[in-house]
């Protein structure tokens, strides 16, 4: 009886090893046919890139459609060795049908930044390189990509802001012109010269090289305020050199207003005390 139980078992033993070793060769294939895709799918998405930038295609649409091509290409290759494992394109077809439905609701906020994705890429409301704001953050767009895109703000934090949002709110592109209309506002003193503190002003603008001449610039009486007359001035300067003239022009307001005799009102309070025995 031992004898035959031994044989039983050398008989399965011998038919079960080629199994176990063509079942782990298989894997091993599978492995490096993996590694080699891996391989082919990043060549072969940076070639497609170096072709698409060749096209002088917008950066934020490159990278979009380079993401696109690469998760589709790893599906492909996932596909091709799983069906080394006996899996059909019937049992992956029923898979996806029948697991549609609960990917799209598990999934809703992903295909909402993938729709995004899409109406940002077809209507292009901004490109890599311009300075958005949205939803409270703000920065220059780094990357586009298939959910969300990448902004850098000035302190250089990263803000990852899904292409959802994007879509569905209201974004200012602060950069889409090559000029910018500069508003600065001062007030003077009621005592001061009116037409003294405008010619200063007007000055300032005809001096600073960056303000584009040859826009229409203004300076005008906004406001009779509480604690002083409001002047505004505005002129055009080009995108890049928005703040550094701002910054410049109200650091000038201040040094010729002190060397022109004209004084920049403050809120003042007078408090007067009476003591009871006065009453």
């Amino acid at each position: 009886m031992i004898k035959n139980w031994f044989y039983s078992l050398s008989d399965y033993a011998g038919a079960a090893v080629p199994a176990l070793v063509a079942f782990l060769l298989k894997v091993i294939l599978c492995i490096v046919v993996y590694l080699i895709g891996r391989k082919v799918i990043a060549w072969l998405t940076n070639t497609i890139r170096s072709m698409l930038e060749r096209t002088k295609m917008q950066e934020g649409a490159v990278t979009f459609s380079c993401s696109m091509i690469k998760i589709l290409l790893y599906c492909i290759l996932v596909l091709g060795i799983a069906m080394q494992f006996g899996v059909t394109e019937t049992s992956v077809a029923a898979l996806v049908a029948s697991a549609g439905v609960a990917i799209g609701l598990a999934f809703q906020g992903g295909l909402s930044n993938l729709a995004g994705g899409f109406l940002l890429l077809v209507f292009q409301p901004f490109h890599v390189g311009d300075y958005i704001i949205t939803q409270g953050v703000e920065g220059t767009v780094q990357k586009i990509e298939i959910m969300y895109t990448t902004l850098l703000t000035y302190d250089t934090r990263k803000v990852i802001v899904p292409n959802g949002t994007l879509a569905d709110n209201v974004m200012v592109n602060v950069t889409a012109a090559d000029r910018r209309k500069l508003e600065v506002k001062v007030s003077i003193s009621y005592r001061d010269d009116l037409q003294k503190a405008k010619g200063v002003l007007e000055r300032l603008i005809l001096e600073n090289p960056d303000v584009i001449k040859e826009e229409e610039h203004i300076v005008f009486v906004s406001e009779l305020g509480e604690n002083g007359i409001v002047l505004g001035m505005r002129c055009f300067v080009p995108t890049a050199r928005y703040y550094p003239v701002l910054w410049q022009m109200n650091e000038r307001i201040k040094t010729e207003f002190d060397r022109e005799g004209l004084h920049i009102p403050y809120p003042q309070m007078d408090v007067h005390v009476v003591r009871a025995n006065d009453e």
